[in-house]
């Protein structure tokens, strides 16, 4: 094996391409989901709420994610996802019922989840400590680029013909995923690759004995996630209330989109040489903000200008969760650990948009908009009273003083 140091280059072949690869098979589904189960008879809500079974699925494959990967490794951990993945994909795109389309996608969306957690596993261990939020931020970036290339690709695949026909994307994806996982070798660090292995440690007993940072920092990842994922809802909602038509909502999402994706190495290179701070707060009060005064735009370009500003405060946070998780996840039991970090943060997803729907029903449009830029707010406040300002395995802006167990963040 080779004794060269671990680098983003070497590492791209075998982490960040397949997770590219199956991330624009999933990029692809979101939009047609809701088309297909219309084609089976569902009704609208019924449509939305087959399409919420993909995050659903996610939040439910979590902590299996983990204890899987923990007990086989994370590579086999990621042939098993794509392999089951072409089994549910298959399934969808043969569904004649709308039942046997809810659970197919529910089973894929606990695919994805298997898939990203073994990656962020193996970067975990791997890459040196002066790489980590670049490593993860780019692996971040690969979710965010495939959510972006994704719908054009499907589009381009179902243009004149049936709308299930993007699961056969998907499953393309899927297997070409699979097979760059099968044949390009995981770059180990050789004193990594050859460290004892100790039985497999509960997902239980992880969440007991670090039940602390998970009730701390883990809630202030739970907010991080609900307001990033608001910004996917309440955009096209404002829009809509503002009188744009669909084609001009599109563009104004593809425009914050394109902004999101385009910033998320930077921020890593800044959380690796000052410290995860600098980047996980301003992310979360240029989002807050950008929320609270969206309700306050009353036209095209001042809801373009507000768009693109949210999408640079959500890109600039690209990558920053999983690299706090990875600063505090303990090594023996990292996988089970990251498990339930990553069920904080999926549940904060699903979370967002049914608090800006709530505080809508009980006020209006703008005040659910309005309530979860303070939760952007919130949340700054959050990371800067949990997130660990030193650890062993944080990097040179925050790792030069005290020592300080994973699990067990400073206070400050």
């Amino acid at each position: 094996m080779s004794s060269r140091p671990v680098s983003l280059t070497r590492v791209a072949p075998a982490v960040f391409l397949p997770t590219l690869v199956f991330e624009i098979g999933m990029g692809a589904l979101a939009p047609m989901i809701a088309l297909s189960a219309r084609g089976l008879g569902a009704s609208f809500g019924m449509a939305g709420l087959v399409l919420a079974l993909l995050g659903v699925g996610q939040i439910l494959g979590d902590v299996p994610a983990g204890a899987l990967a923990a007990r086989v490794g994370d590579r086999r951990a990621m042939l098993i996802a794509a392999g089951v993945a072409v089994v549910t994909l298959l399934g969808c795109a043969l569904a004649d019922t709308l039942w046997q389309l809810a659970l197919c996608v529910a089973a894929t969306g606990a695919t994805n989840a298997v898939f990203i957690l073994a990656r962020q596993a193996y970067l975990t261990e791997v890459i040196p400590a002066g790489l980590r939020a670049r490593a993860l931020s780019t692996l971040g970036g690969m979710s965010r680029v495939g959510a972006f290339v994704g719908p054009f690709v499907g589009a381009a695949v179902v243009h004149g013909r049936p709308v299930r026909d993007v699961y056969w994307l998907a499953l393309v994806c899927a297997v070409a995923a699979g097979l760059v996982v099968l044949l390009v070798p995981d770059v180990a660090d050789p004193a990594a690759a050859h460290q004892d292995r100790r039985a497999p440690v509960s997902v239980r007993s992880v969440l007991v004995r670090h039940h602390r940072i998970f009730l701390t920092l883990g809630m202030a990842v739970l907010l991080v996630a609900s307001v990033r994922a608001t910004r996917q809802t309440v955009l096209p909602l404002w829009a809509d209330h503002l009188g744009e038509s669909p084609s001009t909502t599109s563009v104004v999402f593809g425009l914050a989109g394109l902004v999101d994706t385009l910033t998320f190495y930077p921020s890593g290179k800044i959380m690796d040489r000052a410290g995860r701070l600098w980047i996980a707060v301003p992310s979360m009060l240029v989002l807050g903000l950008t929320q609270a005064v969206l309700p306050l735009t009353g036209g095209l370009v001042s809801l373009t200008v507000v768009a693109m500003l949210m999408g640079f405060g959500n890109g600039i946070g690209s990558g920053v969760l999983m690299t706090l998780g990875a600063d505090v996840a303990p090594p023996k039991v990292r996988a089970q650990f990251l498990g339930v970090w990553r069920l904080c943060s999926d549940s904060g997803t699903a979370a967002g948009p049914l608090v800006v729907s709530a505080a809508a029903g009980l006020g209006s449009l703008a005040a659910g908009i309005e309530t979860m830029g303070a939760v952007g707010l919130l949340a700054a406040a959050a990371l800067l009273r949990w997130a660990p300002r030193y650890s062993p395995f944080a990097t040179t802006g925050t790792r030069t003083r005290g020592v300080l167990r994973p699990a067990e963040p400073e206070r400050g």
